[in-house]
């Protein structure tokens, strides 16, 4: 039987929570990936960030409201430089934007278990985690090769 340790991705791509939304785009777009975990300095995992969490600041109907919040704001007052820039969308930071909790799996997690949290949380990687630090993911693409070539390691458990 396969196990998360066999056919997870151990060299991961990750972004910190500091980065900005432009940053962790251009390292998705670099690397060819739809998402990347956040982590701290020390290696926990503390969310995902995936394409579409980065496309939410720049919806249609988060600009119009940013832009009705800055002219009620700013009738008559002086706003804030602290605010200005916050508002800015090229300076969001991804810790604001990454999706928690993440659903994660232990290296021992056998390949059933893996697709069945995928399909059960809608999700397309499972980070896999040891003592809450991150060391490896597993993608549906992953599990869909390990199926092609061993397809009797989907056993019912």
């Amino acid at each position: 039987m396969l196990h998360a340790s066999s056919i997870m991705t151990c060299d991961v791509i990750t972004a910190r929570p500091t980065d900005t939304v432009a940053q962790v785009a251009r390292l998705l777009s670099d690397h060819g990936i739809s998402a990347v975990p956040i982590c701290d300095d020390g290696g926990a995992l503390l969310g995902m960030a995936s394409e579409g969490d980065l496309m939410r600041p720049f919806v249609d109907s988060n600009v119009k409201r940013r832009a009705r919040w800055l002219t009620l704001l700013a009738d008559g007052t002086d706003l804030a430089p602290e605010f200005l820039e916050y508002v800015r969308l090229d300076r969001h930071q991804v810790g604001d934007l990454m999706t928690t909790p993440v659903i994660t799996a232990q290296e021992s997690a056998s390949l059933t278990e893996l697709a069945e949290k995928m399909v059960e949380h809608r999700i397309k990687r499972v980070p896999i985690v040891r003592d809450g630090k991150l060391v490896g993911v597993v993608s549906r693409a992953d599990v869909i090769r390990a199926i092609a070539r061993s397809p009797e390691s989907v056993v019912p458990e």
